[in-house]
């Protein structure tokens, strides 16, 4: 999961390209990785504030 988590903010959104510097097709498999991740409830959808 440590691979995974630095693609998100603290926030628990998703990070854009400009910051993880992965190319447009590498950038959709892995929201959609983080997208299932968080379906099986391994990663928050929100962050409680």
């Amino acid at each position: 999961m440590d691979v995974i988590e630095k693609f998100v903010s603290d926030r628990a959104r998703i990070v854009g390209r400009y910051k993880t510097g992965v190319c447009a097709k590498h950038q959709r498999l892995l929201s959609l990785s983080i997208k299932r991740a968080r379906h099986l409830g391994l990663l928050p959808f929100s962050v409680k504030v």
